[in-house]
Protein backbone atom coordinates (compact mmCIF):
# COMPACT_ATOMS: atom_id res chain seq x y z
CA UNK A 1 0.00 0.00 0.00
CA UNK A 2 1.19 3.70 -0.81
CA UNK A 3 -0.11 5.83 0.66
CA UNK A 4 -1.06 9.54 -0.73
CA UNK A 5 -0.77 12.84 0.41
CA UNK A 6 -4.20 13.55 1.26
CA UNK A 7 -4.14 10.11 3.36
CA UNK A 8 -1.40 11.04 5.28
CA UNK A 9 -2.73 13.99 6.54
CA UNK A 10 -6.41 12.43 7.34
CA UNK A 11 -4.62 9.86 9.22
CA UNK A 12 -2.33 12.49 11.26
CA UNK A 13 -5.68 14.09 12.51
CA UNK A 14 -7.88 11.03 13.01
CA UNK A 15 -8.35 9.65 16.63
CA UNK A 16 -9.61 5.96 17.39
CA UNK A 17 -13.19 6.20 17.90
CA UNK A 18 -14.14 3.36 20.67
CA UNK A 19 -12.20 0.99 23.04
CA UNK A 20 -9.63 2.03 26.02
CA UNK A 21 -8.11 4.37 23.58
CA UNK A 22 -10.92 6.00 22.41
CA UNK A 23 -10.01 9.78 21.17
CA UNK A 24 -6.02 9.11 21.52
CA UNK A 25 -4.50 10.04 17.39
CA UNK A 26 -3.93 6.35 15.83
CA UNK A 27 -0.53 7.44 15.58
CA UNK A 28 -0.28 7.61 19.72
CA UNK A 29 -1.66 4.19 20.27
CA UNK A 30 0.95 2.13 21.96
CA UNK A 31 2.81 -0.19 19.60
CA UNK A 32 1.61 -3.17 21.23
CA UNK A 33 -1.81 -2.31 20.55
CA UNK A 34 -1.28 -1.95 17.04
CA UNK A 35 0.23 -5.51 16.63
CA UNK A 36 -2.75 -6.91 18.69
CA UNK A 37 -4.97 -5.56 15.78
CA UNK A 38 -2.10 -6.85 13.15
CA UNK A 39 -2.30 -10.43 14.87
CA UNK A 40 -6.56 -10.57 15.30
CA UNK A 41 -7.08 -8.88 12.32
CA UNK A 42 -7.87 -4.66 11.10
CA UNK A 43 -11.44 -3.34 11.49
CA UNK A 44 -12.76 -3.44 7.81
CA UNK A 45 -12.86 0.20 5.74
CA UNK A 46 -10.90 3.19 6.42
CA UNK A 47 -10.15 2.70 10.12
CA UNK A 48 -9.01 -0.92 9.06
CA UNK A 49 -6.62 0.74 6.21
CA UNK A 50 -5.43 3.60 8.16
CA UNK A 51 -4.62 1.18 11.83
CA UNK A 52 -2.74 -0.95 8.90
CA UNK A 53 -0.60 2.01 7.87
CA UNK A 54 0.11 2.64 11.20
CA UNK A 55 1.20 -0.54 12.07
CA UNK A 56 3.87 -0.53 8.95
CA UNK A 57 5.04 3.07 9.87
CA UNK A 58 5.72 2.19 13.29
CA UNK A 59 7.64 -1.29 12.06
CA UNK A 60 9.73 0.72 10.21
CA UNK A 61 10.18 3.92 13.04
CA UNK A 62 8.89 6.12 10.59
CA UNK A 63 6.14 7.25 13.34
CA UNK A 64 7.80 10.62 13.37
CA UNK A 65 6.49 11.32 9.94
CA UNK A 66 2.88 11.11 10.89
CA UNK A 67 3.74 13.95 14.02
CA UNK A 68 5.35 16.32 11.47
CA UNK A 69 2.51 16.18 9.32
CA UNK A 70 0.25 17.08 12.03
CA UNK A 71 2.10 19.83 12.70
CA UNK A 72 2.42 20.93 9.31
CA UNK A 73 -0.94 20.46 8.16
CA UNK A 74 -3.32 21.50 11.36
CA UNK A 75 -7.17 20.95 10.51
Amino acid sequence: MTPNKAFLIELAHTKMPFGKYKGRYLIDLPEYYVIWFHNKGFPKGKLGDMLKEVYELKLNGLDNLVRTIQSQYRK
